[in-house]
């Protein structure tokens, strides 16, 4: 059954979402195995130290928010922001 035009490209938007979505989901994980991983590195090799971890915590933890934010909270871009963008392009020359 083919798909009718006029639905492709929510469609595509939808599974576009969806990739995004997963890939975050995976994301979050590796982070958090990779980093209980290090944890454990620490906690067996005499925690009593400075608890280095954090800064791969902390470096990598920037990455997945931004991450996060891409994929649930960023607006989508909306043909009045191509206008806007196009009408500030032209001004400038």
């Amino acid at each position: 059954m083919a798909i009718d035009t006029r639905e492709q490209a929510p469609r595509d938007k939808a599974m576009q979402r969806l990739k995004k979505q997963r890939d975050f989901h995976a994301h979050l994980l590796v982070y958090l195995l990779v980093n209980g991983f290090v944890v454990l590195i620490w906690a067996l090799t005499g925690s009593a130290g400075f608890f280095w971890p954090v800064f791969l915590i902390a470096a990598w933890g920037v990455g997945l928010v931004m991450n996060a934010w891409d994929v649930y909270w960023r607006r989508e871009i909306t043909e009045q922001d191509i206008q806007h963008e196009m009408e500030r392009a032209d001004r400038r020359g």
